[in-house]
């Protein structure tokens, strides 16, 4: 697979670059830039914006095959330069295309949003992944080539970060057939680890990546494994957007604590434990409490023995007020289906 990064992808572009700067290239320049200044002339609109892009590929690609520059040129070479060609158009239209609408960022948050709920619990098994299958270092890879998609500003580059992902993953599980014998079972082992990596790895703006690689990668390249790729990728995100109890093989009712537990972990890591939604009493906020205020709790290094009548009347005291903090505490998480242990788990965890 190739890298958005390779020396291959630059040549596609550079020597695109150099093509157009030459004077036999004017009449196809003056066509690029009179479509971008039509297309900017309208109100964006992103089916719309795509359709046009589209329908100009098209007519660029008839226009390059049939160019005195292109006249000797391999069917590599025009597959370059038509390269070179979507991703000049498309760097110069990225902010007019890309995440450019209310409802992309809204779409966004709320995809991102999820995940970072997920990723306080969920863990292979409730995915159905066999141990066998259980890999942290291929997952890593796959997790790192995800996570670099905002990197890139090229549909196909951007498109590359996917597959080197899903490649990773294609590769375990070949590797794993090999080695243990194993018949591949295909999709029904690929898209759950696919969804588990989409999980840890949360690549930024996830929907606004998708949705900008189907509207804007030229549609006669959106075949075959990129195509069996992509739309498993869409599929993990549709997942993890409709995702319930029985999606991760658990009653909802504990799909549902899981899930009020991770929000409320999310909203200490977030606001601090000493925010005004009342955090100050989770573990990490009192054990901060405990280091930076040493005379609330004056005997936490004490011996029992060295203590004097006084000493041991005030210190029941403060036990009988942390008792009293901790039981209101306990049946507030009750009355919000907390589960007090996986919240605990969770503050460690973070």
């Amino acid at each position: 697979m190739e890298s958005p990064t390779s020396a291959a992808s630059r040549v596609d572009f550079y020597g695109f670059l150099d093509r157009m700067r030459r004077p036999e290239a004017a009449d196809l320049f003056r066509s690029i830039k009179s479509f971008l200044t039509s297309l900017s002339l309208d109100e964006p609109s992103a089916e719309a914006d795509g359709a046009r892009v589209q329908a100009f590929f098209t007519e660029m690609e008839a226009a390059i095959r049939g160019h005195p520059l292109w006249a000797d040129a391999t069917h590599q070479e025009i597959d370059h330069a038509l390269e070179g060609l979507e991703k000049y158009i498309m760097t110069e239209l990225f902010d007019r295309t890309f995440a450019a609408s209310p409802e992309d960022a809204a779409a966004d948050a709320e995809v991102s949003d999820k995940i970072g709920l997920l990723q306080r619990f969920v863990r292979p098994h409730h995915l159905d992944i066999p141990k066998v299958l259980n890999n942290e270092a291929s997952w890593l890879i796959a997790v790192k080539e995800l996570q670099k998609i905002n990197s890139f500003k090229s549909p196909w580059e951007k498109l590359l970060c996917m597959m080197s992902c899903c490649q990773v993953i294609n590769n375990l599980l070949l590797n794993v057939s090999m080695t243990n014998d194993r018949t591949p079972s295909g999709a029904d082992e690929f898209l759950p680890i696919l969804i588990y990596i989409t999980i840890k790895a949360n690549p930024p703006q996830l929907q606004s990546n998708l949705k900008f690689v189907q509207l804007f990668r030229r549609e006669t390249k959106l075949v075959s494994e990129v195509e069996y790729y992509l739309t498993n990728l869409i599929s993990a995100k549709m997942f993890i957007i409709n995702v319930n109890g029985q999606s991760l093989s658990m009653e909802e009712s504990e799909f549902q604590k899981h899930m009020e537990s991770a929000k409320l972990g999310t909203q200490m890591s977030v606001a601090g434990p000493s925010s005004p939604q009342g955090l100050a009493t989770s573990t990490r906020g009192l054990q901060k409490q405990i280091d930076a205020e040493g005379s609330r709790f004056p005997f936490m290094d004490s011996e029992t023995e060295n203590l004097t009548p006084a000493e041991l009347k005030q210190l029941h005291g403060l036990y009988r007020k942390t008792v009293t903090r901790y039981t209101l505490l306990s049946k507030a998480l009750r009355k919000l289906s907390i589960d007090e242990d996986q919240l605990l788990a969770s503050v460690d965890d973070s």
